[in-house]
């Protein structure tokens, strides 16, 4: 059966690092990351929440499509609402795919520092509009919570986020995929 194998967690914990390295050492798996994808709509740049409203959509089609036609797909990006959440779980149903929900988790201060550390290296534009909406540590630390919720529901896995250690972190994921 194919996957759609969702990694949530808080902004600048490594998702999309993790998505990339599993794409890289399973052929024939999409990386579908949301982020990047928003930076083929003109005007992202200035326009960074609202592209992502538009790009949904098309990444939905994108990964149903993918799913249907017998291969997994690695979505690597912070859902919180359980409506966003309903969408992707409807996605992989109608491709008659499995949902594996994985949350990548670190605690609340390391997450926030992390978040900060990353942004303060320049690291890329798609950071810089994150960090906009991300405005304060306030922020960050709602979307903790929120993800907090989310992964002690049934079914959820959780690889922690070994800070400075990409490595760890990335067999803790396979682990938990039994890949």
């Amino acid at each position: 059966m194919t996957r759609l194998i969702h990694l949530n967690g808080p902004p600048g914990i490594g998702k999309s690092t993790l998505a990339r390295m599993y794409a890289d050492d399973h052929p024939g798996v999409l990386c579908c990351d949301i982020d990047v994808l928003r930076t083929l709509v003109g005007g992202w740049e200035t326009r960074f929440a609202e592209t992502g409203g538009l790009i949904r959509p098309a990444a939905l089609a994108m990964i149903t499509a993918y799913l249907t036609g017998g291969h997994d797909v690695v979505l690597p990006q912070l859902i919180a609402r359980p409506e966003e959440l309903a969408r992707f779980a409807a996605a992989a149903a109608a491709a008659d795919a499995e949902l594996v929900e994985v949350v990548v988790w670190d605690d609340e201060e390391s997450s926030v520092a992390r978040f900060n550390r990353r942004g303060a290296a320049g690291d890329s534009d798609t950071h810089d509009r994150v960090r906009a909406l991300a405005a304060d540590d306030d922020t960050l630390r709602g979307y903790h919570a929120v993800l907090d919720e989310l992964r002690q529901r049934p079914g959820v896995l959780v690889v922690d986020s070994l800070d400075g250690d990409v490595d760890a972190t990335y067999t803790g994921l396979l682990e938990a995929l039994d890949a």
